[in-house]
């Protein structure tokens, strides 16, 4: 249907030229008659005719016969409206048709295409003239001009060209229309494929566009053949301004297939359709580029999908993260005290494991403290368990603040405290032992706020692998039986286990 209109389209310029051409030739030649001029002749030989026998009727003067002249001149004469025969003196002596209205006087007697005047002479004078009034020249209605001959001529000229051109063209049109090299049994199978698929010749000119190329964009549904590709509007923001980097071109050119080109199709409404272009050049059995094959595949929908499928993974990643970070949380809160922050009796006895089994294998030092707050009962009574609690803290911030990065703390129970100490003699966790005693004493009270008259210590007790301790658990008691002894000899002091006598030692154990 769209090459049909195109056709009638041509045609029908091709007709208008041709009268134009024929008006402006006769504009210029005079190929029509001129009706004018062809009028004033036979009104002018009609009108002599007439003045001769009435000339001759006039010196006869046979009115009767004038009469009747005249009268036949207006009745058959076809043209002529009125006939009237005037003398000198101005008498209408004779007249035929309605000449009283017919007939307009002339400007200074003399003859126009309407009205004619011929003088009639008796012998050599002037007898009078004949007045003749003619119909106007051309059509006076739509019907006239209907039967015109111009009108009909052109009227022919634009039907008969019209015919004669729309035929002519279509019988040319098939052997230039660009679809006749695509079978239509072709282009059918071209219509069953699911991705958008155009034939290209070497102008790039679109030889063949099937169903699901149309579908890429609404611009695309019709006109499409004979069009450049490279002129699509809704196309060209989406290929490279250099017509030989255009996908096709370089297929063309280089007679290799250019494939994964991917190009974004915008669709109005800031949504776009992506697609994946792949071209490969037509070759003849020379090795000649005939043209190039293009395939547009939408993505469109698999692109969505696999953003709809990343945004899910990230969120699962975002999940997981936050999984193994509450479990880091979930780990540390199994692995530390609560109120301090130290390790929990639990967690220590595992990293202790290690660390035992290093200096063990290594023949390296370790020592192990136990301390304790002096007199906590008697701090919770007096002051309750919130004050008993920031005893606890201070106690844990000063001894934390104490030893090194590498040493291990722990909140062994209640206002107990053990700390291991890995490569360091036992003489140097002593004064260690001793250092964070006295900054106890010093700091541990008045660092409780609003309670005045606060006074805390504490109590030590050193132990080594060095001592004999055969496991973790031998090397805590070591020093718990120390700190026991310490607290048993006074309070607010620091002693070594091996500092007790071999039967303390025991006692302490038991106790």
């Amino acid at each position: 249907m769209g090459r049909v209109r195109t056709i009638g389209r041509i045609a029908l310029g091709l007709v208008s030229l041709t009268v134009l051409l024929v008006l402006i030739l006769d504009f210029a030649f005079g190929l029509l008659p001129d009706e004018v001029q062809n009028a004033r002749k036979v009104r002018e030989r009609i009108a002599a005719g007439l003045a001769v026998q009435l000339t001759a009727l006039v010196e006869a003067e046979d009115q009767r016969t004038i009469q009747r002249t005249v009268d036949t001149a207006v009745t058959k004469g076809g043209e002529i409206l009125s006939v009237g025969v005037r003398r000198q003196n101005g008498e209408l002596v004779v007249k035929s048709g309605y000449h009283d209205k017919d007939w307009v006087p002339t400007a200074e007697g003399k003859s126009t295409l309407t009205h004619v005047v011929v003088p009639v002479y008796s012998g050599k004078e002037r007898w009078g003239q004949v007045e003749m009034s003619f119909k106007p020249v051309g059509p006076q209605s739509w019907i006239e001009w209907l039967h015109h001959p111009t009108v009909l001529l052109i009227v022919a000229l634009t039907v008969g060209g019209f015919i004669f051109y729309y035929f002519y063209l279509r019988k040319v049109l098939q052997h230039l229309d660009p679809t006749a090299v695509i079978p239509d049994r072709v282009r059918m199978a071209f219509d069953t494929l699911a991705e958008g698929v155009l034939v290209i010749d070497t102008k790039g000119r679109i030889n063949m566009a099937n169903s699901a190329f149309r579908r890429l964009h609404p611009q695309a549904s019709s006109g499409l053949l004979g069009q450049n590709v490279a002129s699509l509007d809704w196309l060209k923001t989406s290929l490279p301004q250099d017509p030989a980097a255009q996908p096709w071109n370089q297929a063309m050119a280089s007679r290799e297939p250019v494939i994964g080109t991917v190009i974004d199709i915008p669709q109005g409404g800031g949504r776009a359709r992506k697609a994946v272009l792949n071209c490969s050049p037509i070759v003849d059995n020379v090795g000649r580029a005939r043209g190039c094959l293009a395939t547009f595949d939408d993505v469109t929908d698999l692109e969505e999908k696999n953003a709809e499928l990343q945004r899910a993974l990230d969120e699962l990643e975002s999940s997981r993260a936050k999984i193994e970070e509450q479990n880091k949380e979930l780990a540390v809160m199994a692995a530390r005290d609560s109120l301090t922050g130290m390790l929990n009796r639990r967690a220590f006895f595992a990293e202790m494991e290690k660390i035992y089994m290093s200096a063990i294998t290594e023949d390296l030092e370790l020592c192990m403290i136990m301390a304790d707050i002096d007199h906590f009962k008697s701090i919770n009574d007096r002051f309750g368990h919130a004050v008993g609690d920031e005893a606890i803290k201070q106690m844990a911030r000063i001894i934390s603040s104490s030893v090194r990065g590498h040493d291990l703390v722990c909140r062994y129970g209640g206002e107990e405290f053990v700390i291991a100490l890995p490569n360091t003699t036992v003489e140097k966790a002593t004064e260690i032992a001793k250092r964070m005693r006295r900054r106890i004493e010093a700091e541990g009270g008045p660092g409780i706020r609003n309670v005045e008259g606060l006074q805390m210590t504490s109590s030590f007790g050193v132990s080594t692998i060095r001592f004999g301790g055969t496991s973790v658990a031998e090397l805590v008691d070591q020093a718990d039986q120390a700190l026991y002894a310490a607290k048993k000899s006074g309070r607010n002091r620091a002693l070594r286990w091996d500092e007790l006598e071999p039967g303390h030692r025991h006692a302490a154990a038991a106790g």
